[in-house]
């Protein structure tokens, strides 16, 4: 309870509760153990045989949630939903610009370099800002 007149905390505004901050630094903290044993015990080289699959795939969860992004912010009344979508948005380039870079070939490095701090990241910050801006 807080006293007539000041702004109850920060938490109890947000409508989140409180155990989500607790739960979720637990699960953070569980996580870690879990790096370790894989970066022990995966191998360095694995062969897919879904690998284009796999790419594909992502990429056209990624041109969805990119095209409802855009969908959103163009209707007035369904403009609430962008920053959710935004912050997905963001959140699969910085996943896609990982993975382009870390499975590239030795050739295809720099390309994958280039996209990544040119296009990716930029576009995810730019997302990122999208959510994270105040609401008018």
């Amino acid at each position: 309870m807080t006293a007539p007149g000041t702004a109850p905390p920060p938490a109890a505004r947000s409508g989140l509760p409180r155990w989500v901050g607790p739960l979720y630094l637990t699960l953070s903290t569980i996580l870690l153990p879990w790096i370790i044993y894989l970066s022990h015990t995966l191998p360095q080289r694995q062969l897919s045989g879904h690998y284009r699959m796999a790419w594909v795939g992502f990429d056209i969860f990624l041109l969805g949630q990119l095209a409802r992004t855009g969908a959103y912010a163009l209707r007035p009344h369904w403009r609430g939903r962008v920053p959710p979508h935004a912050a997905a948005s963001a959140a699969m380039l910085c996943v896609d610009a990982w993975f382009d870079t870390t499975t590239s070939t030795s050739s295809d490095l720099p390309i994958s370099i280039a996209l990544a701090l040119a296009v990716e990241l930029p576009l995810a910050g730019l997302c990122w800002w999208l959510a994270t801006r105040p609401q008018s």
